[in-house]
């Protein structure tokens, strides 16, 4: 049981040894609130909609938020508090083991204090470092609901304020806008009515609890706090001011950029839990005389899951040590990030899909976990623009990452207690064409003798020759319907490589790799038929996606040792009552 269980988050043996105490003990305490308050009361609570003041106040007490999201530069010399991804990683999946609620309000927090950290306002800093000592929580006043996250187009207005120099009246609403309710400081995109073109943005920080601040309403039927506010002659001092001009665009997607990676680790978290509740039912019941994991199609859907689910937490772990390795001259993870919002989040779909398969009805059952978690976990892809705009996204590094690597020194893990400055000082928001990799087949050659990792690279081969010969050409690249099947295909190839490289680093077993690397032969296979059948699609190209189907190579002992260790999840963790 320990081996197959050591995968995957359990509260009953979670000791976060790998980081420094303080780390440790947060992490801890976080895991230890939620198993006290009790399964009976964490889903009241979410059947309620009750909004999550008895959380927060435990946030304050223990400085959780204070701890792990004022960067080091802001910290005071407090040598415990810092920017580290990797611990955020691990609070991300804590909270969305324990629902997704909690991990809305701390997620809409950290996009919050984006525009804050990036900001050269010493004043606005100081203030955001005070508030997060204090507990409170921030907001991120970016979507409106005309225009969405369009932030080319945004009607929060400010007038130039002639009783104040350098300050403004801001008018406008903002739309789906977490913790609107509750912020201490809620960052808020807007444009100057004096200044035509992007020289007229401004990113400024008002209150929630000013007079001029109207709170609409909560547009969701949810504990999260997703409001509708809107300012009315809202003053704005030039302290309040974090960005202006072309700045404050860059702000708004640089903090998109550390922000939404968050969406991965959250979705693993409502995975590990579901996937506790579900193999455990599944074990127990009997149908036709038989445990229901006696059928063959039961333990094929619960060992997909599992092994995916496997899946996204190596590529998840693996991209976190891009982020904290990241600079002026490795930009990588300007993929990996969308990587995380779409190929991650909808994974987590799939392993939630394939469990519900299996436990049928009790999924819909209102005293288990899974009955919001197959809820919840639908909303992680469509919190970041939905899956097109990110694998439209994905597609702008194709040609650099399949056809044109680079040297790169090699990123370690990174597991270091140390701040991630450079994700405040990203830089301007373009030039992701001239974004460089190292070479994606050095992963695959380190397993070429698993039999599906063989498989699949031959696969992924493939699409470098389709890239070469048969890529869309001016006409199809205006089809967005043929480009994001090229999108998903190539996702899967960048997931697989950064899996391979955390298998290396992790010291994986070689027989879950297989078994893994089965279920993306399968994958690819159907994105290549979706491909072929694209109304667009060339004679060469379904050609193509014909020759790139692939069987994957079939173990059955394999696959049934693979099974035992899902079959052990069984017990090995229930929340208490």
């Amino acid at each position: 049981m320990a081996e197959s269980t050591s995968l995957l988050f359990n509260p009953r043996t979670y000791d976060p040894a790998h980081f420094d105490p303080e780390t440790r003990r947060l992490l801890r305490a976080t895991v230890d609130w939620f198993e006290a308050r009790g399964k009976r009361r964490l889903i009241q609570d979410y059947r309620s909609r009750v909004w999550l003041a008895d959380f927060l106040e435990f946030a304050a007490k223990e400085e959780l938020f204070a701890t792990f999201l004022t960067p080091a530069s802001a910290a005071a010399g407090d040598g415990d508090r810092r920017w580290d991804t990797a611990r955020i990683a691990a609070l991300n999946e804590i909270f969305g083991f324990y629902g997704l609620d909690y991990w809305y309000a701390w997620q809409v927090t950290v996009l919050g204090l984006g525009p804050v950290w990036q900001s050269d306002n010493a004043d606005a800093r100081e203030r955001a470092a005070g508030l997060l000592a204090q507990g409170e929580v921030f907001a991120f006043g970016l979507s409106e609901r005309t225009h969405g996250a369009d932030i080319y187009s945004t009607d929060m207005l400010l007038e130039p304020d002639a009783d104040v120099p350098g300050g403004f009246r801001a008018t406008g609403s903002k739309y789906y806008i977490g913790n609107g309710n509750a912020a201490g400081l809620v960052s808020v995109f807007g444009r100057r009515t004096d200044v035509e073109g992007p020289d007229g943005y401004v990113f400024f920080a008002a209150d929630s609890r000013h007079p001029a601040y109207h709170l609409r309403k909560n547009v969701v039927d949810s504990s999260k706090f997703v409001s509708e506010f809107h300012l009315e002659d809202y003053p704005v001092a030039p302290a309040d001011v974090l960005h202006t001009g072309r700045a404050a665009f860059d702000a708004a997607l640089n903090t998109v950029n550390v922000g939404k990676f968050n969406l991965c680790t959250a979705s693993i978290g409502i995975c590990e839990h579901a996937m506790y509740e579900a193999v455990t039912h599944a074990t127990n019941r009997i149908l036709y005389g038989r445990p229901v994991t006696a059928f063959p199609h039961v333990r094929r859907e619960l060992t997909d899951a599992y092994v995916r689910l496997v899946g996204m937490k190596l590529f998840s772990d693996r991209a976190v040590d891009y982020f904290r390795s990241a600079g002026p001259d490795d930009r990588r993870y300007l993929l990996f990030n969308p990587m995380t919002k779409m190929k991650v989040t909808t994974e987590g779909e799939k392993v939630i899909d394939l469990m519900w398969d299996v436990i049928a009805a009790k999924g819909f059952e209102k005293d288990t976990y899974f009955a919001q978690a197959a809820v919840e976990i639908r909303g992680l892809p469509k919190l970041e623009g939905t899956v097109h705009v990110n694998l439209a996204l994905i597609l702008k590094f194709l040609r650099n990452h399949l056809l044109d690597p680079v040297d790169h020194p090699s990123v370690p893990t990174r597991l270091d207690a140390a701040d991630d400055a450079f994700l405040f000082r990203q830089g301007p928001a373009r030039g992701l064409g001239s974004v460089r990799f190292h070479d994606w087949r050095t992963a695959f050659d380190a397993y070429a003798e698993v039999p599906n990792v063989a498989r699949f690279r031959e696969q992924a081969d493939a699409l470098c020759a389709f890239v070469e010969t048969s890529a869309p050409d001016e006409e199809q690249s205006r089809d967005l319907d043929l480009l994001l099947a090229v999108g998903q295909l190539f996702a899967l190839v960048v997931h697989g490589q950064l899996i391979l490289e955390q298998a290396r680093l992790t010291g994986l077993d070689e027989e879950l790799l297989d078994e893994l690397f089965a279920v993306l032969v399968r994958d690819f296979s159907a994105h290549a038929v979706d491909l072929h059948g694209k109304d667009s699609a060339t004679a060469a190209q379904q050609e193509w996606a014909l020759g790139a189907v692939r069987r994957p190579v079939v173990d059955t002992a394999r696959s049934t040792r693979i099974w035992e260790r899902v079959e052990a999840l069984a017990g090995a963790y229930e929340m208490a009552p």
